[in-house]
């Protein structure tokens, strides 16, 4: 399969180790947490969940002890909600997407939203005693794009910065990216899914993301 290469070793570990505080505030929510509705603004829907759920993520002992079958039931049904990955997905493949038909971008979209879910599910078992410190978020009354600042903390570490890009939809506000020290999530793939379209088309790269997924299965069900 061809490698999806130009992605940072060291910053796929650090959004491994860090976009968990994010998927923690989904994951886990009570669902008390999801009384919020579609107006409720992008900070204080950050912020209200990660409250709610971070003594629950503590106290959980099936998530802690790597329980991958139970993390995806979870990401699957409160994290995927708040996503919007065509978007993300669009983003990702750049001025490929144009190109691409309607049939192959649902099937990029799926496969790319696969991807991201079986990459980063497994860091919500590294969650442990990270804080997470909010910064002030600067939006308008007419704003449909906002950025959420946040700085995750933990012992004997620096401070990283994660910043969560939402948009305004029809049902509420959605994750389109993730800033990761300063470095975009899904502009991080567009190099390697632009090489990987140059070499072997829009369908190459399908294949190409559906193959890597197929290798993450069964990883992670031999771990």
């Amino acid at each position: 399969m061809p490698k999806l290469a130009g992605i940072s070793t060291e910053l796929v570990r650090m959004m491994k180790r860090f976009l968990c505080c994010f998927l923690l505030m989904f994951a886990t929510a009570a669902p008390a947490a999801f009384a919020l509705d579609e107006k409720t603004p992008p900070d204080v829907l950050v912020r209200s969940v990660t409250n709610d759920v971070l003594t629950i993520v503590r106290e959980d002992k099936a998530i802690q002890s790597g329980d991958t079958a139970r993390v995806l039931g979870l990401v699957e049904e409160r994290v995927l909600p708040h996503f919007n990955f065509r978007r993300m997905t669009m983003l990702a493949v750049g001025r490929d997407w144009r190109s691409a038909t309607p049939a192959q971008q649902d099937r990029l979209t799926e496969a790319f939203k696969t991807l991201l879910v079986r990459t980063y599910s497994n860091a919500l078992t590294q969650y442990r005693e990270q804080v997470i410190d909010f910064k002030p978020t600067r939006m308008g009354a007419t704003d449909t794009t906002v950025q959420v600042r946040t700085e995750v903390r933990q012992p004997g570490a620096q401070p990283i910065g994660i910043d969560y890009m939402l948009e305004k939809t029809g049902t509420g506000w959605k994750v389109f990216d993730v800033v990761v020290a300063g470095v975009s999530l899904v502009t991080n793939y567009r190099g390697s899914f632009g090489s990987e379209v140059r070499s072997n088309g829009i369908d190459g790269l399908i294949r190409s993301l559906e193959a890597k997924n197929s290798s993450l299965v069964s990883a992670q069900a031999g771990s």
